[in-house]
């Protein structure tokens, strides 16, 4: 079993209004292999299309910057590329995030944009299982399981690949206990 793990960055606007549909705008992810070995990694900006202009709010959370996403391809190219380059397709994996936002939010984009979902159902809540595992009475945020876990947080909160690095680091610390 191969291992996925991943982080999204979207759209986003201080206090949400419902007209508002949020969208992938970047990819960041670590392949394991079953033996918690790191294979290689993927970090890529995606175009939005139903709010194309980044709110302020979502710039200075995210840092990502407008012209990143605007010389970034759409989504359906860098899903596919992101899809070979776990092999999706081809081997055993599992998708891990911190939380359930991320794989619904790529469920939700697939959904938009015409693109067969099915391979997201291999899919667990890191941030869940964590919670259960450390007999916590409520969920930590990445940044401050990471520092429990006696690690420094590296690079940018709010950067994909930065926060799919940084969990990367407590899923190894505890590859044997999460439920696939």
């Amino acid at each position: 079993m191969n291992y996925i793990i991943f982080d999204l960055e979207a759209t986003c606007w201080e206090n949400t209004p419902k007209s508002k549909t949020q969208e992938t705008i970047e990819i960041g992810a670590i392949f394991l292999n079953a033996y918690g070995e790191i294979e290689g990694s993927f970090n890529r900006f995606i175009r939005p299309v139903l709010n194309p202009y980044l709110s302020n709010y979502c710039m200075s959370l995210t840092t990502i910057r407008q012209e990143q996403v605007d010389r970034a391809e759409k989504f359906v190219p860098v899903i596919e590329d992101f899809q070979d380059w776990a092999c999706v397709f081809d081997e055993d994996y599992v998708l891990c995030s911190w939380g359930d936002f991320d794989q619904e939010i790529l469920i939700n984009d697939c959904k938009f944009h015409d693109v067969e979902q099915d391979w997201l159902k291999h899919h667990i809540n890191l941030k869940r299982q964590y919670q259960k595992i450390k007999g916590l009475n409520k969920q930590k945020g990445l940044k401050s399981a990471v520092t429990a876990e006696g690690f420094e947080f590296t690079g940018t909160h709010h950067r994909a690949i930065d926060d799919a690095k940084n969990l990367t680091k407590i899923f190894l610390k505890h590859l044997d206990m999460w439920s696939v």
